[in-house]
This record gives C-alpha cells, structure tokens and sequence, in this order.
C-alpha cells in the first residue's frame, strides 16, 4: 500500500515543474490529468464503460476502420497473444471497438478494464498507452508506474494512432500486458510491431477512400507512415496521407484546388498513346491547376486565345 501513495507523491510533484513537463511527454500528461481532467493518482476508477446501445452505435460509425484493421488484429495477436498481452483497437475517442486476448488471461485485462466497450482517454483513466497516443497524436510506450493512476501501475502498454484519408486521427491499435517480466526492451519491440501494424492500417484504409483512384508511393526515407497519394485519370492529386502531405506541401485547400501529381513528384509526364481526348483533357486541367484556374493566363501559356480555350473546354467537359 505505501507504493501507491510514494507513486501519487511523484506524480504531483513532477507534473508540478513546468521545466519537466515541457520536456517529457509522460511528465506533460500527468500535468493534463491534474489540471485538465481534474483527476488524481490514488483514487480508485476504472474506465467508463459504454452502454450496449452507445456500443453498437460507436462500432456502426467505425465500421470501415474494424474491417480494415480486422485482420491485422488477428496476424498481431497469433503474434503475442501466447505472451500474456492483450489487443485493442479504438477509435478517435479511445472507445474500445475490438479485443483480442487469452482466455486464460481474460480475468486480469477484465479486471483493469481492457475489455471491449471501455473508454481509455486521458480523461477517463490518467496517462495511458491509448489515452495519452490520441492526445499526442504520436506513439507512446507506458511503462508500469508512468501511468498516472496508482492502481495501473502494474500495467504496461504500447500504443500508435491510426490516421484517416485526410490525415486526420481515426483511431489507435494497443498492446497491453500486466506481466511483472515486462521491460523495456520488450515493450519497445513491441511498439514497433504496434507502429508497423497501424500503418498497415492506415494505408488500408486509404486505399479505401480512394478506391477508384491511382495510388502513388512517394518515395520518402525514414517514414514509418505510409506516404501514399490518390491521383486521378488526369494526373491531378484527389488526396493524400499525413506523411505525403508534410513531405509535399499539401493541405486540403492545395488538394481541393487542383495539383498535378507529376509536379510534385518532379516527373515530365509525355503525352504517349492512349485516347487524344483524354490526354488533352489532362493537359488542359493541369494548366489551369498551375495557374490557379485563371482562364485567360492559362490561355496565354498556351498561345491560344480565351475563346479558343473556352471552347475545347467544354468539348472536352472541364469546368
């Protein structure tokens, strides 16, 4: 018992240092919990818990992320499963739309409220793998007495969020283990089969999104996220991931407006074969993405008149 408040000392009096809590995520979380969520480190909760009906509905809004992420679920957990970990994969909020575990170990991850329908927020249970990823929007290792609540500090997790087609968060994919034989090589192995299997994901389900376009790999050193663009029949970009989008430039305005994938990718792309209509089509769209979709500049760059413009745009159905 005396463990538990000499943990609920350290907490208050890290989190109580600016300098620290500026320097460590873990230090900035328990800063959070105190001050945003209001919580505090030896008191008794477990994580909300949805109702049946909240339940269906948080997994009905989610449908297409636990199809996407079903079945690399399933090839990480025949993976540790035998380890004595537990799986989650939850959306945006830190709800828990699916688990896999033992049965032999179901009493313990049942007991600390790693079970399907709980919310693991910073808001709900202190720092947490899961929590404490969303909140960050990063990877995050958490080990034992990281954690802000005394009573989970015989937990040990390893969490990466998942980003959408916009690259925005979508959801996280967990490993957690009670074990005492827990340490931290162990678990930083498993932060990278957690970071591997959550761009998997994520490439999944941009693929998705983008089902009836071109996807392009860009080619980027040291990425662990998938850098991957949708292009359509004309060369002119329709999305792209978090990772092409830092390295390229790109924003939803940028995207919105019209770029060809071929500038970005600094490739001269040579009119070759094909339907003529289609390749004037796209020659026409991408001078008028680069200039801003300005008619009469876009005319001057190609030596013709407005009218003239005008005129093979509508053939040609271009807005």
């Amino acid at each position: 018992m005396p463990a538990r408040f000499d943990h609920a000392d350290h907490v208050q009096t890290v989190a109580a240092h600016a300098s620290a809590a500026a320097s460590s995520p873990v230090a900035a979380s328990w800063r959070r919990c105190l001050t945003l969520h209001g919580l505090s480190p030896e008191e008794a909760r477990v994580p909300w818990r949805l109702t049946e009906s909240e339940f269906r509905q948080a997994r009905a809004r989610s449908i297409a992320l636990i199809e996407e992420a079903s079945g690399e679920i399933d090839r990480l957990f025949a993976t540790v499963g035998k380890a004595g970990c537990c799986l989650l994969l939850t959306d945006e909020n830190g709800i828990a739309l699916e688990r896999r575990g033992a049965a032999g170990d179901d009493r313990d991850f049942r007991g600390v409220g790693l079970w399907s329908g709980t919310v693991w927020s910073e808001a709900s249970v202190g720092t947490n793998g899961i929590g404490t990823a969303l909140a960050d929007e990063r990877p995050v290792l958490i080990l034992r007495d990281q954690h802000f609540l005394s009573q989970n500090t015989g937990l040990s997790c390893t969490t990466a969020p998942i980003r959408d087609h916009t690259g925005r968060i979508a959801a996280a994919i967990d490993i957690s283990t009670c074990r005492d034989d827990a340490n931290e090589m162990t678990m930083s192995i498993l932060s990278q089969a957690v970071r591997d299997a959550a761009a998997r994901i994520e490439a999944g389900l941009f693929r998705r999104a983008f089902a009836a376009a071109r996807i392009l790999l860009v080619p980027v050193d040291g990425r662990a996220a998938p850098a991957l663009l949708a292009v359509d029949r004309d060369d002119l970009v329709l999305g792209a991931t978090r990772a092409a989008r830092q390295f390229l430039g790109l924003d939803d305005r940028r995207i919105a407006a019209g770029v060809p994938a071929s500038d970005l990718l600094h490739e001269n792309r040579a009119e070759e074969g094909g339907d003529l209509d289609d390749a004037e089509r796209a020659a026409l769209r991408r001078v008028l993405s680069r200039a801003g979709g300005n008619v009469s500049q876009a005319a001057d760059q190609l030596g013709i008149s407005r009218a003239t413009l005008y005129r093979k745009m509508k053939k040609l159905s271009i807005n």
